[in-house]
C-alpha cells in the first residue's frame, strides 16, 4: 500500500505541472489585459505600457511562468493585480466559507441520496422507482443556477422562508441557527447534481447485490427484510459509492462558482468569478491549482478507502 501511495503521488507531480502550464497559457492568450481595467481609458498608451511593464506582463511567457511557479513552490502566491493584496490572504479569508458550504452540501447529498436510492432499488419498476428516476435525471440535467434562482424566487421572495444571500450571516456575530438558515438554500442547490448521481449509483449498486447468494441466504434464515437490506445489502452496495463520494468533494469547488455567485456567498467560487471578470491572473491560477490538487487527492483517497473496505482488492 505504501509503495502504491508513493507511486501515485509521484505521478501527480507532472500532472499538476501540465495543468498549471495549460491554465497559465490559456489566460495569457485570452483577449484583454488586467492592466486595462486598472486605468482610465483616456490615459495615453504610454501609461498603459508602463503599467504592463510594472506588472511583468510584457516578459516572454516562459519567463512569467517560471517566476510564478518558483513563487508557488516557495509558498509565495503573489499579489492580486486588482486589490494589490497577497493572494494567500484573500484565499484564507474565503476558504472557510467554501469549506462550510461544501461540507453542508456533502452531508445533504448523502443523507438524501442513499435512502432514496435504496427505496428506488427495493421498489424496482414501480411508480415510486419511476418518479425517483425522473427526479434524478432532472437533477443532473437542470443547471444549478436555474434551480437557485427558482428557490430564491419562491422560498425567499414569495414566502420569505429563507434569506436571499449568505453575506448577512458571515458579517454578523456568530449564531448557529442563523448560519444554518442562510446556508440551507445554497447548500441544497450545490448538492442537487451530486444527490441525483448518488441516488442513481445507490440504486444500481443495490440492484446488483439484492439477488446475491448471501442475500437469499439471509432471507432463508428468517431475517427481517429491513435487516437483510440494511445490514447485508447496504454494506456491500456502499463499496462502489466510496469512489463517487471521494471524487465528489473536490468537484464541489467548481460547482460552488455559480452557486456562490447566485446566493452572494463569499467563498472561493465567488472570488473566482470576480477574478475572471477582472482578469486577476494570480488569483485565478491559485484557485484553479487548488481545485486540481483536491481532485487528485480525492481520487487517491478513494482508491485507498476502496482497498481498505474491500478485502478482494490488494495493491
Amino acid at each position: 500500500m505504501t509503495t502504491y501511495i508513493i507511486r501515485r503521488l509521484l505521478i501527480t507531480i507532472p500532472l499538476l505541472i501540465a495543468i498549471s502550464i495549460i491554465t497559465f497559457a490559456l489566460m495569457q492568450f485570452a483577449p484583454g489585459s488586467p492592466a486595462v481595467l486598472d486605468v482610465d481609458p483616456n490615459v495615453p498608451p504610454e501609461a498603459r505600457e508602463a503599467q504592463i511593464e510594472a506588472m511583468g506582463l510584457n516578459e516572454p511567457l516562459p519567463v512569467q511562468y517560471a517566476r510564478w511557479i518558483s513563487g508557488v513552490v516557495t509558498g509565495d502566491f503573489g499579489n492580486s493585480y486588482i486589490t494589490k493584496r497577497p493572494v494567500s490572504d484573500m484565499l484564507l479569508e474565503r476558504l472557510p466559507n467554501t469549506l462550510i458550504l461544501m461540507t453542508a452540501a456533502t452531508i445533504l447529498a448523502i443523507i438524501i441520496a442513499i435512502p432514496i436510492g435504496i427505496i428506488s432499488a427495493v421498489r424496482q419498476y414501480t411508480k415510486t422507482d419511476y418518479a425517483i428516476t425522473l427526479v434524478s435525471f432532472a437533477g443532473v440535467a437542470v443547471p444549478n443556477f436555474w434551480i437557485g434562482l427558482m428557490l430564491i424566487m419562491f422560498l425567499s421572495v414569495q414566502f420569505g422562508w429563507f434569506p436571499v444571500g449568505g453575506v448577512q450571516t458571515l458579517n454578523a456575530d456568530f449564531n448557529i441557527m442563523d448560519r444554518i438558515h442562510h446556508l440551507f438554500l445554497p447548500a441544497l442547490v450545490l448538492a442537487t447534481a451530486d444527490t441525483a448521481q448518488l441516488t442513481r449509483y445507490t440504486r444500481t449498486s443495490m440492484l446488483e447485490v439484492k439477488n446475491q447468494d448471501y442475500i437469499r441466504t439471509a432471507r432463508a434464515k428468517g431475517f427481517k427484510e429491513s435487516k437483510v437490506i440494511l445490514k447485508h445489502g447496504l454494506r456491500n452496495a456502499l463499496l462502489p459509492l466510496i469512489t463517487l463520494i471521494a471524487i465528489m468533494l473536490p468537484t464541489l469547488i467548481g460547482g460552488s462558482v455559480v452557486v456562490e455567485s447566485v446566493f452572494s456567498w463569499p467563498g472561493l467560487g465567488d472570488l473566482f468569478m470576480t477574478s475572471v471578470n477582472q482578469r486577476d491572473y494570480p488569483v485565478i491560477m491559485i484557485i484553479t491549482m487548488l481545485t486540481a490538487v483536491l481532485v487528485v487527492i480525492g481520487n487517491l483517497i478513494a482508491d485507498i478507502l476502496y482497498a481498505i473496505v474491500d478485502p478482494r482488492i490488494e495493491y
